[in-house]
């Protein structure tokens, strides 16, 4: 008999999740981000049941847009860090994909190659200062692209702080962003937070990505709700009794001070479980929370069960998902929940709840 342990991925509430995120979005244009395997879900599977709903794909090197194209995907895919040579400039013309272009250096490689596209997006640095031509550099590198590569342009940014919307640093780009772009142009600079937060901007186009797997670091207005994709679970394979001043673990981190009840779980830092994971870490149940009690180890989590005399050996338990949410998790890491579900390891199996044929 298999290990317990498993994630599942609900399509079904992914494509709930992307009607939502639609509505928000109201006239603008859906591009759904499925970078890093879909966020650690899945990235083929992911699409496909969210191709009939989106207008386009991002991801963020070329390599994952081939993979998609190789499975079938035939919607427009962004690939948004573009070429990283010359050759991969040819390669992304070839499948039909749309370049994000940052710097003079992969215009040459356009221009060099003598490749076309039917569009190409232009990144424009408003301060995140990762990628980006600076807003003076704009319109020299628009009229490149026009004369040798592509006549649709589409200017982009991107948000440093969008989970923030009246910080400095938002105001500061914005001013940016609305200074270099046409209201007669397309554009995009939203991402799922400045999505969900609703922070107005002039564009026509969104990208969604950690939103669409249900997770948020923005509350969303009121009557608005994302469920999550993705549920990480296992079951309690052993039970123990230990006395008061015994420890569980590596290091003896935990240390009872009541004779304590203790589950160890089939799940660990090897399946992609954060071994950050601090004492207190909530572990879901059918009877309600549990703690993460002792370090993380690559095969074995332990928690403190005391409380809930009705669990035993096979009880089911949830590491994230409906709840606890990857998030709360996260939060007990010093971490990000984008961190923990891209980091899952494909040693715990992935099965997928399909969509339903009527719910497109």
């Amino acid at each position: 008999m298999s290990r317990p342990t498993q994630f599942t991925i609900d399509l079904q509430a992914l494509c709930e999740n992307a009607r939502t995120l639609k509505r928000l979005a109201g006239p603008r244009s859906t591009m759904a981000v499925v970078k890093a395997d879909a966020y650690g879900h899945g990235a083929v599977p992911c699409a496909k049941a969210l191709a009939p709903l989106v207008d386009a794909f991002a991801v963020a090197i070329g390599e994952e847009a081939i993979a998609l194209r190789e499975a079938g995907i035939n919607l427009p895919i962004l690939v948004l860090q573009g070429p990283h040579s010359r050759q991969e400039a040819q390669v992304m013309s070839s499948a039909g994909l749309w370049p994000a272009i940052s710097s003079e250096r992969q215009i040459d490689w356009l221009e060099q190659s003598g490749v076309q596209f039917e569009r190409v997006w232009m990144k424009c640095d408003t301060g995140m200062h990762r990628l980006g031509f600076m807003p003076h550099e704009i319109a020299s590198a628009r009229s490149r692209l026009t004369t040798h590569s592509a006549n649709d342009i589409v200017l982009m940014s991107h948000f440093a702080d969008a989970e923030t919307p009246d910080s400095r640093l938002t105001e500061r780009q914005l001013t940016r962003w609305h200074e270099v772009s046409d209201a007669s142009s397309s554009g995009s600079f939203s991402n799922s937070a400045a999505t969900t937060g609703q922070i107005a901007t002039r564009e026509n186009w969104i990208r969604l990505g950690y939103s669409l797997y249900g997770g948020s670091l923005v509350a969303l207005p009121e009557k608005f709700s994302l469920k999550p994709v993705m549920q990480f679970e296992s079951r309690i394979a052993s039970v123990r009794w230990i006395d008061v001043g015994e420890s569980i673990g590596y290091g003896g981190r935990w240390v009872a001070r009541r004779r304590s009840r203790i589950a160890t779980i089939p799940v660990g830092y090897g399946d992609g479980y954060p071994r950050a994971a601090r004492d207190g870490t909530p572990i879901g149940t059918q009877e309600g929370i549990v703690l993460l009690a002792g370090k993380v180890s690559m095969d074995m989590i332990t928690a403190d069960i005391t409380d809930l005399p009705v669990l035993n050996f096979g009880s089911p338990v949830t590491l994230w998902g409906n709840s606890p949410s990857i998030d709360e998790v996260a939060g007990h890491c010093d971490s990000i929940g984008y961190e923990l579900c891209t980091r899952i390891t494909q040693r715990a199996p992935r099965r997928f709840h399909h969509v339903t044929s009527d719910r497109h």
